[in-house]
């Protein structure tokens, strides 16, 4: 699972060094833009294969890309 952070996103911070604490199988990077300028300022956010997935923080960011790896392992 590709996991991409743009630089310039304010709640990328704990959210990347949880996943590559917890998950470190994950491809994970923090981009310099990932196309997404619109949400990337307003929400934590993250491209996940080439999804966007935004949360209300980083916790809540978090959650919802644990909950699709999860959804992913089961398929």
């Amino acid at each position: 699972m590709k996991i991409r952070f743009c630089e310039q996103n304010k709640g990328k911070g704990k959210v990347l060094r949880s996943l590559e604490e917890e998950h470190p199988e994950l491809d994970v990077k923090v981009k310099r833009c990932v196309k997404q300028c619109g949400s990337c300022r307003e929400l934590p956010m993250a491209v996940v294969d080439k999804k966007k997935v935004t949360g209300k923080d980083g916790d809540d960011l978090y959650g919802k890309i644990v909950r699709l790896l999860a959804e992913k392992a089961t398929e």
